[in-house]
């Protein structure tokens, strides 16, 4: 990987594992762009819907603009800024889940195109899969230890936490399948796997690195 070109390097990862905050501090180590939340904001503009609402209706439904017709107020246009990058659309009569994979697509490959970026999740690793340069990376760790960080990190009970682990897992997994055919759990699909369990969020960026530099 040549760090003097501009370069790609893509994060997936379990929620719990820890690898938002690997990514945001790799991306601080290289001194580049980190895409995570931003995406997520960029939609939320598009679609005028919350986080929340977003994940959720990716992983279940296949058209909800009728379902939330009376919730979120009809805009007849919106635009939307991601670095120098304008986008803009025309709400129709429903707005289905591929609407929203097209959204990431379009605006994961304008932020590629600005500069050298570190990009955590919404399936990066197959999107910008032609892009030369890139080194996609999988962020892992056992249950109990994403549980635990969770409880720590959120405040929530033991209970909770599973059940989030639970319900982000499966809406990951179909989401991915779906639109990828593959599954996020194939480590065919990345250059480079943690185990968090035994590292620290540093001791993972200096791994991703020492990788990268050799690679």
């Amino acid at each position: 990987m040549k760090l003097n070109d501009p370069f790609v390097i893509t994060i997936s990862r379990e929620v719990g594992s820890g690898g938002g905050t690997v990514g945001r501090k790799l991306a601080e180590k290289l001194n580049v762009h980190y895409s995570d939340k931003q995406l997520i904001q960029a939609l939320e503009e598009k679609f005028n819907l919350t986080r929340g609402g977003i994940e959720h209706l990716k992983s279940t439904k296949k058209n909800w603009f009728t379902d939330l017709f009376e919730q979120v107020a009809p805009i007849p246009k919106v635009t939307m800024k991601v670095g120098g990058y304008t986008f803009s659309r025309e709400f129709q009569d429903t707005v289905t889940v591929q609407d929203i994979y097209d959204a990431e697509v379009e605006i994961l490959n304008a932020i590629a195109d600005e500069g050298s970026c570190v990009i955590a999740g919404r399936s990066a690793f197959f999107v910008l899969k032609d892009r030369p340069n890139k080194v996609d990376i999988f962020i892992t760790a056992s249950k109990e230890h994403r549980i635990e960080r969770i409880m720590a990190k959120q405040n929530m009970n033991r209970e909770d936490a599973i059940d989030l682990i639970k319900r982000i897992d499966e809406g990951r997994d179909n989401y991915v399948k779906r639109y990828t055919d593959l599954s996020r759990y194939d480590m065919r699909n990345y250059d480079l796997i943690l185990d968090m369990d035994y590292l620290s969020e540093d001791d993972a960026v200096d791994m991703i690195l020492t990788f990268i530099g050799r690679k």
